[in-house]
């Protein structure tokens, strides 16, 4: 693959890890009752079909979230527990930039474009597969890409590569 021009953004880390299944309780049961995982908030959203627990690894700007998902309705889309790893998060340094360069590069991203996440950052999706349009996707992983935080950038920024 050769790109155009030079990539204007970093990726700064891993931001979440997105874990689906049919019964959130079992979900909690392990990751909660069993690994120690501390809850930090929930979601809830029709347009998703995702009613989720949000909880957390380390501190600061090493934090990274483990959303336990279940589906509101198991017979609709989006099925948020059809892949038990629903989707992987990354912290990106400028998303916009990010997602205008990718695009420029064949990326395919989910519908929806850039909005506001479960935790409040800025957010897209990268299509787990890509078209004859934009030929590049996930290669079967759904990847989010999100806003990183400002004392994020600033923490992760200079060791990214």
């Amino acid at each position: 693959m050769t790109t155009t021009g030079q990539r204007p953004f970093k990726v700064l880390g891993v931001q979440q890890v997105a874990i689906g299944g049919a019964d959130k309780a079992r979900l909690r049961s392990l990751w909660i009752d069993l690994f120690g995982l501390v809850p930090t908030g929930t979601f809830r959203s029709e347009r998703e079909n995702v009613d989720e627990d949000i909880c957390a690894i380390g501190s600061g700007a090493h934090t990274v979230e483990v959303d336990l998902m279940q589906p509101l309705d198991p017979d609709k889309k989006p099925a948020v527990h059809a892949t038990p790893l629903n989707h992987i998060g990354l912290w990106i340094d400028d998303l916009p930039k990010a997602v205008e360069w990718l695009t420029a590069q064949g990326m395919r991203f989910a519908p929806g474009g850039i909005r506001k996440g479960a935790a409040g950052h800025d957010i897209c999706f990268v299509h787990p597969k890509g078209n004859d349009e934009f030929p590049f996707g996930g290669e079967g992983v759904l990847i989010e890409l999100v806003q990183a935080p400002a004392e994020v950038v600033a923490t992760l920024g200079s060791r990214a590569a």
